[in-house]
């Protein structure tokens, strides 16, 4: 079996010789032939698929795990894991250094740069349904690999330096969050007519999968990074255009097992999840919620994560259906529409059924319907329930104002983490670090 040989420069993603990053290609695509043909950009669809989820260096552990600790859901078991205690206690305790944060940086741009091969050379096919989905799958994974980044970073480097301009000096300009989400928007967007007009071919789907509902995953991220980006009004389009019924999954096997459950809840000495979700008790979920036995099983201290971390072949969602359902709430209440917001809410709170089983079976929100700030807090509640350890709870707690790191009650240890050493040494661009 050839292998794909997809290489790394630091600090950008680049198809030149350097620290070697290899996808094996089962498709026995060589280097130079894999941005040629139908064969090869799909099996750089699987391998990128694979960059982003699978392993103890993906972008996908890496985010739930310093995510998790930075915003309370999980613990630290054994304080010698130094990188893992760092973000827990996070401000000034967490550099540049640390493994983690290194680790959403790096597999995030090779996502981000084999993302753009595809973009760059989908036309070399031409089967319909083949061509559009490579194209569609270019987009969408730029998009995700920007938006997560965008989520832990100030200032997020979105382009991709070519390697003749790289070695001629040329380093990655760096652009707000703000900018970056918006182009992650603008990607989505332009994958929305593709995916609304051609179906994906059956060789497409034999080579890369059916575990991703692309058409839907669509809809979901531009939900997703528009109400991150306050539109709300789109946010609220995008949203209710996702058909609920069905999933997007990383799926994962013996031979790539699942990243959190492998890496970090099988040995019972990295970390795992605290009672009630780590919330504070005015947040806390109602004794009967559904959902603490999902996530928490017993929820007593120690806390077992169960979820989507309970075995090496569990797979993870790219979104759940109540992630889409509380963010038309939130948009509805945002824009001062409340009983629609507390319609979509309840939707959440008492759910029996749901694609992935996530449901709280509970009562009906109960406070005053008049009041948007409740209303929003009981949004942000049900959030971090219903989307525990997806994270997404750090671009939350900020959005809603929760109390910052400064706070004596802090229900997050940073807003924004440092850039990784290995870039700012090797991009001038970088910006200065955020205090917390």
């Amino acid at each position: 079996m050839k292998k794909l040989n997809i290489y790394l420069l630091v600090p950008v993603l680049l198809l030149v010789a350097g620290c070697k990053k290899e996808f094996i290609n089962p498709n026995a695509a060589d280097g130079g032939e894999v941005i040629k043909n139908a064969e090869g950009l799909t099996a750089l669809i699987v391998g990128l698929k694979k960059e982003f989820s699978v392993g103890a260096t993906s972008a996908l552990y890496n985010a739930v795990s310093a995510n998790g600790l930075t915003t309370k859901e999980l613990y630290v078991i054994n304080t010698g894991n130094g990188e893992l205690a760092a973000l827990e206690a996070g401000k000034g305790t967490v550099g540049g250094s640390n493994a983690f944060l290194n680790n959403i940086w790096s597999s995030c741009n090779i996502v981000k740069t084999n993302a753009q091969l595809l973009i760059n050379n989908y036309e070399n096919v031409r089967e319909t349904g083949t061509k559009e989905m490579i194209l569609v799958y270019g987009h969408v994974f730029k998009a995700l690999s920007i938006g997560t980044m965008a989520q832990f970073w100030e200032n997020v480097p979105t382009e991709v330096v070519r390697s003749d301009d790289f070695l001629a000096g040329q380093r990655p300009a760096f652009k707000t969050r703000a900018d970056a989400l918006q182009e992650a928007v603008d990607l989505l967007d332009a994958a929305v007519p593709i995916v609304e007009g051609t179906a994906p071919s059956v060789f497409f789907n034999t080579k890369v999968g059916t575990d991703i509902d692309i058409k839907n995953t669509v809809y979901a991220l531009l939900a997703r990074y528009n109400l991150m980006l306050g539109n709300y009004a789109d946010a609220l389009a995008a949203a209710n255009k996702v058909d609920l019924s069905k999933k997007s999954v990383f799926k994962f096997d013996a031979v790539s097992p699942n990243p959190v459950y492998r890496t970090s809840l099988v040995t019972n000495n990295t970390y795992n999840g605290l009672p009630n979700f780590g919330l504070p008790a005015a947040l806390q979920p109602d004794a009967g919620d559904g959902r603490i036995a999902f996530y928490l099983g017993a929820n007593t201290t120690p806390v077992k994560v169960q979820g989507f971390f309970k075995s090496d072949a569990d797979p993870i969602p790219v979104y759940l259906p109540g992630e889409m359902t509380l963010i038309i709430a939130e948009c509805q209440a945002r824009l001062d529409k409340l009983p629609e917001a507390i319609a979509a809410l309840d939707a959440v709170r008492a759910k029996t059924t749901d694609a992935f089983g996530v449901t709280a079976k509970g009562t009906a929100y109960a406070g005053d319907p008049m009041d948007k700030n409740a209303i929003l807090l009981d949004i942000y509640r049900q959030r971090c329930i219903e989307l525990y350890m997806s994270g997404l709870k750090l671009e939350d707690c900020r959005r809603f104002g929760r109390p910052d790191p400064n706070d004596p009650a802090a229900e997050r240890s940073r807003n924004f983490y440092p850039y990784p050493t290995v870039e700012r040494d090797n991009n001038p661009n970088t910006p200065a670090d955020p205090p917390i």
